[in-house]
């Protein structure tokens, strides 16, 4: 991207700045960024985004673990930078801070996980290697010894005339259930091949909950899951963080088991597991009880902890609209350490989310810059605990800084790959919003081919912190490159993509390097300004398209349901 060339006459600055970008002249009915909002677009800088990603991935941030010292010192870290940029606190009493309460939960050595037939040897499974467990209800000691019930994919969703739990009472069961959702090429039906929350594991740990199971039993499958093994491992290993207790139902046992032990579960009952995977893809799957027992001590270090959302608020220029406001987030945390690794135990984080928040940040220094100001008011979030399942944002999205039906878009940024210039925008789930058509307008200006998302069935828009947002009604997606980067192929980014999921991905080794190229995630956060600014100035509020999952919320927040 060409640097603006400064030109005296106004229009002349507007059409060269567009030109310098590799802006096409939008129709008459496009809405456009007026010149003075160009002008602060142009300071956008890769070196900056650079600058900001080898801080917060740096060993001395500790992986900026929730709870953590590494974490506390990255939020403490971004509202300097909001305070240095400009921008008014919008946290808790007149700070940048808004408390989230959590409470970490490790899996202690006495735990035991043991599978028990009626007739037969017991299994005792090794923990990570074989399984992963966690205690949602926060004891210190927690034991359960109930029947395995496998329920299909363990969704229930009316709406798609599908119900694996057929009315059977689950309660004080240990249920186990396949990752992912029944498969279709049907659009109508959960959506074809893109994932719907119904095949997220949060979705299924809370919809057991509900029916009063004991425990949840997940099976891992590669390509069902769409990562590795080694993800679930080192994502449910040392502490996992919780928000406080509300009353609303949890597991004793949460938990995944890999494949291979699914499949002998399956044996030791005498049954076979791809039949039963297969049965479960039909509609008139019924819940199998298998001859088999879980019988887990579940034994738990429990710290109650406080982390932090980084929230700041730039004030808007119109007297009336400036009361809502377009909103910007991204997550801040990682993994943090993990003591009981060998090795290299600092999991950095650095494309995951560094890169997001070192855009967040270069975006909201340029819109401080800007003058006048856009007409709605422009939020900042940099959020905690994404990675522990979207809980800072859930948070957020429960407390918001001003109401849920005043926020007229959430723009997300998760993972933004430093790889060079891209010639594609992927933006999974504006399409879904009414603001679409000015996303297309936009891409089109940046000379940006929307791709669809490049793995529909990984269910991404339902795993970064925009979902969050779109659970109260607010429009919400995320804003990354898309696979074509200038003087690659197609094939060649695909390959980073599945070098990165394969080996880097969740790992310690997602590490700063100097030689990453920082032009996209410069070029991803003029577009997603540029996206906000038109956010803010239109003169309605943005909603979901009728018959969207996220429409009732909507309404529900603007009062009018």
């Amino acid at each position: 991207m060409r640097k603006g060339i400064v030109v005296v006459l106004a229009v002349l600055l507007v059409s060269a700045v567009w030109a310098a970008q590799g802006i096409q002249a939008a129709s008459s009915s496009t809405p456009r960024l007026p010149g003075y909002a160009i002008a602060a677009m142009q300071k956008i800088n890769p070196e900056n985004i650079r600058a900001q990603v080898r801080f917060l991935a740096h060993d001395l941030l500790e992986g900026r673990g929730p709870g953590q010292r590494g974490g506390d010192l990255a939020a403490e870290y971004i509202g300097t930078q909001f305070a240095l940029a400009g921008l008014k606190p919008a946290g808790d009493n007149g700070t940048y801070m808004q408390k989230v309460p959590m409470v970490g939960v490790t899996p202690l050595p006495e735990t035991k996980f043991e599978l028990v037939p009626q007739t037969g040897k017991s299994m005792e499974l090794k923990p990570l290697e074989q399984y992963v467990a966690y205690d949602q209800t926060q004891q210190s000691k927690s034991d359960v010894d109930a029947g395995i019930v496998f329920v299909g994919y363990g969704i229930e969703a009316p709406e798609y005339q599908w119900d694996d739990y057929k009315n059977v009472d689950v309660k004080g069961k240990v249920l186990l259930m396949l990752v992912n959702e029944p498969p279709s090429e049907d659009g109508k039906f959960f959506k074809g091949k893109a994932l719907t929350y119904y095949g997220r594991w949060v979705y299924k740990y809370e919809e057991a909950a509900r029916k009063g199971a004991a425990g949840v039993l997940l099976v891992h499958r590669t390509d069902m899951a769409s990562y590795p093994w080694d993800v679930v491992r080192t994502s449910n290993s040392g502490e996992r963080s919780y928000l406080q207790l509300d009353g609303t139902p949890k597991l004793k046992v949460a938990s995944w088991i890999h494949l291979d032990v699914a499949k002998q579960l399956a044996r030791n009952s005498g049954l076979d597991l791809d039949k039963l995977m297969s049965d479960a893809t039909s509609r008139d799957f019924r819940p199998v009880a298998l001859p088999v027992s879980l019988r887990a001590h579940m034994v738990s270090q429990v710290r109650p902890f406080s982390s932090n959302n980084v929230v700041a608020i730039l004030p808007g220029s119109d007297a009336k609209l400036k009361s809502e406001a377009v909103l910007y987030t991204a997550h801040y945390d990682h993994f943090g350490i993990r003591p009981d690794m060998t090795g290299d135990n600092i999991f950095n984080g650095s494309n995951d989310n560094a890169t997001g928040c070192g855009i967040l940040l270069e975006v909201a220094r340029v819109f401080a810059l800007a003058n006048p100001r856009p007409r709605r008011s422009i939020l900042f979030a940099a959020v905690t605990a994404e990675e522990q399942g979207l809980l800072g944002s859930e948070y957020l999205g429960k407390h918001p800084p001003i109401p849920a039906g005043k926020i007229a878009l959430d723009l997300n940024f998760d993972d933004v790959p430093p790889l060079g210039e891209p010639e594609e925008v992927e933006v999974s789930g504006a399409e879904r919003t009414t603001f679409y058509p000015i996303v297309q307008a936009t891409a089109k200006d940046f000379r940006l081919t929307i791709r669809p998302d490049a793995r529909p069935e990984a269910g991404h828009y339902y795993r970064s912190d925009h979902f969050s947002l779109a659970r109260v009604g607010i429009p919400s997606f995320s804003v990354n490159e898309g696979m074509k980067y200038k003087g690659h192929d197609v094939m060649w980014g695909l390959q980073k993509a599945e070098e990165y999921t394969a080996k880097i991905y969740h790992q310690p080794s997602d590490e700063y390097h100097p030689e990453m190229n920082f032009i996209g995630d410069a070029a991803i956060a003029r577009f997603g300004f540029a996206l906000g600014w038109q956010a803010a100035s239109l003169p309605r509020l943005i909603g979901w398209e009728k018959g969207d999952e996220f429409e009732r919320p909507r309404l529900k927040s603007l009062g009018l349901e």
